[in-house]
């Protein structure tokens, strides 16, 4: 399986440097594709995870999971989360909103509007998005983060996202970002490849 996924990722890279010479460049100078699961989660925990990065820089939310896994002795379950003392929680660093939206995505599990690993792979990205923005607190990027790298999905856009929008800003030269739904229109080029795309724009190197 990790053969496949490491062929597709050539395939892509080798797709998306024919695109022009700005793109044949960068994968040039970044390399083939490394994209890999950030763990072997259920979509719950991902789901979780995702929240608890929300709008901080990864180191603070690396700090804010290892907090989880120390007290929990690993990932909570939804039931555990759900008991889980709101001051312990909080002292986590996590805001009231993030323990709110967590605890709704554990309460969704136990009814299973988010379904198991074995549901969400055979569901399509569009259908999954769609059942999972129902849960307050949980938008649309926080969906895709999830088809990336919990499923490996390789044609999803986040259009939302500033890193993706800025790389592609300072892969192009431009004066302003694309808005999200320019960059729809742009990155049906990408297709079916445009997660490796994201990939790629994240990682356009900063020019002092």
């Amino acid at each position: 399986m990790q053969t496949q996924q490491n062929n597709s990722l050539q395939l892509a890279s080798q797709y998306l440097s024919n695109i022009d010479s700005d793109w044949a460049q960068l994968v040039q100078q970044i390399g083939v594709c490394s994209l890999q699961k950030k763990s072997d989660c259920l979509p719950y925990e991902a789901l979780v995870r995702a929240v608890a990065y929300q709008q901080l820089n990864t180191k603070v939310g690396d700090v804010i999971i290892g907090r989880f896994l120390t007290h929990f002795a690993g990932f909570p379950t939804p039931e555990q989360l759900i008991a889980g003392e709101f001051d312990v929680l909080r002292a986590f660093g996590l805001s009231g909103r993030k323990i709110e939206t967590m605890r709704g995505i554990a309460q969704a599990t136990l009814d299973g509007l988010v379904p198991n690993l074995e549901a969400a792979t055979t569901m399509p990205d569009e259908m999954l998005i769609a059942q999972l923005v129902t849960l307050k607190g949980i938008g649309r990027w926080t969906v895709e983060m999830m088809l990336i790298f919990t499923l490996e999905r390789l044609d999803v856009l986040p259009v939302d996202d500033l890193g993706v929008r800025e790389g592609y800003k300072r892969l192009k030269g431009l004066e302003t970002a694309p808005k999200p739904k320019e960059l729809m229109m742009i990155g049906n080029s990408w297709q079916p490849y445009r997660s490796v795309a994201s990939w790629y724009l994240w990682r356009v190197p900063k020019i002092p």
